[in-house]
């Protein structure tokens, strides 16, 4: 059976390896993480936002259902789809809906609203003070975006994986979509521009080649771990994965 499913997965460009990573299971449970720029914020069923610091969660004011954290700073957004930005410790409204946002690109947001409509704010916008700001709509349609330094990546409903040529923190839009094979339900780009995501069985991969010559990479290699999962997140060389439950295990690759 395992040799029957390694041809399969070899066949769609993606390998079994035995990446050795180390997991340790973290206190608490949340329902989406988000790992960048050094650190790591989540959120529970409740909404409740957390930060993780000296090896602890803490809590944040405010209600979300999504937040992310990066080099375009923390944002985040509620059940009524609102954008808010953090500034100074408090959520500042920001004009536009959406219920997923990714930080992760140079200084310029991305995200999606409830209709899978895809959104992208440049960087004069993200670093400004202004509450009323302009997001440009990009074509396409996706349920997940993620971006970092050498471009964006996305699913789509079908779990199809797109990467957005072209972008920059002032052109966020890019110029075109190019389909990346295999399929996913959720992917994090890290601040280091690493790709990892899980797929509908809740199996962990990993993009390998990723460079800036080759920002797409070449194939997937799937990390074997022994849960099942629903969201994974990257930075400074830990691994986040949220299991289907909500606890929450933090990875680091041995080899």
């Amino acid at each position: 059976m395992s040799f029957i499913l390694s041809l399969i997965l070899l066949c769609v460009g993606v390998s079994v390896i035995d990446a050795k990573y180390q997991c340790f299971l973290i206190s608490g449970t949340l329902k989406q993480i988000d790992a960048g720029a050094g650190q790591v914020y989540g959120v529970n069923n409740d909404g409740n936002v957390f930060f993780y610091a000296n090896n602890n969660w803490q809590q944040f004011p405010g209600q979300l259902v999504h937040v992310s954290v990066g080099p375009a700073g923390v944002w985040g957004v509620n059940n009524a789809t609102n954008v808010f930005k953090l500034r100074n410790n408090m959520w500042w409204s920001v004009t536009g809906l959406l219920k997923q946002v990714d930080a992760g690109g140079d200084q310029f947001l991305g995200g999606v609203d409830a209709l899978y409509n895809v959104f992208c704010l440049r960087q004069s916008c993200t670093t400004s003070k202004a509450s009323m700001v302009q997001f440009t709509n990009l074509d396409g349609n996706l349920k997940y975006y993620s971006c970092g330094p050498f471009g964006c990546w996305g699913v789509n409903s079908t779990n199809y994986i797109f990467f957005r040529q072209n972008v920059s923190p002032e052109a966020c839009e890019g110029t075109q979509w190019q389909q990346v094979n295999g399929r996913l339900i959720q992917l994090e780009v890290g601040t280091d521009g690493s790709v990892f995501g899980v797929n509908d069985a809740g199996n962990p991969f990993r993009r390998e080649g990723i460079s800036a010559q080759n920002p797409t990479g070449t194939s997937w290699s799937r990390i074997q771990l022994a849960a099942s999962f629903k969201h994974v997140t990257y930075d400074a060389g830990y691994l986040w994965l949220l299991a289907q439950n909500g606890a929450i295990h933090r990875c680091y690759d041995q080899n």
